[in-house]
């Protein structure tokens, strides 16, 4: 079985709301032999990266950046992942009142710098969720998942 980790910054209802769509495509019924792992990124730890096969990570936008928990997700497990968990697939959504490009350029620094694999764009939220939002969240965690079938 394969180990998907979902480390996200979810703190209003709106960031729950997308988290939920992408936990709902990372389980849809056709994706077998994947467990999702769902762990908030301050609670994430380097025993969690390196036991899980693919990431998806969430987070909000703020002042122009990643969520400052993403971040100490980042700061506290990066040189101990380095290394170790390279071309392992990764996905990433945002979520941001008006910009989102500067959260989607500091996560992907770090995530190339690991030396993951994006499969999937980054999904940029600047509107309010809708149908097609969600329906991207779900798409997201299942392309994401379903790399990590056998």
């Amino acid at each position: 079985m394969k180990t998907l980790l979902v480390v996200h910054h979810s703190p209003s209802p709106t960031t729950h709301e997308l988290l939920d769509a992408v936990l709902a495509g990372a389980r849809d019924p056709e994706i077998e032999g994947v467990e999702v792992k769902v762990v908030p990124a301050l609670a994430a730890t380097v025993p969690d990266v390196l036991a899980a096969d693919g990431y998806l990570f969430g987070t909000t936008a703020n002042f122009g950046y990643m969520s400052g928990a993403l971040k100490y997700f980042f700061d506290t497990t990066y040189y101990q992942c380095l290394g170790a968990v390279s071309d392992r697939p990764y996905g990433l959504w945002v979520h941001g009142n008006n910009d989102t490009a500067g959260a989607v350029s500091s996560v992907r620094k770090l995530a190339t710098g690991l030396g993951l694999v994006a499969v999937a764009d980054p999904l940029e939220v600047t509107v309010s969720v809708d149908k097609s939002v969600r329906d991207g969240c779900y798409e997201l965690g299942g392309t994401v998942a379903a790399t990590l079938m056998d």
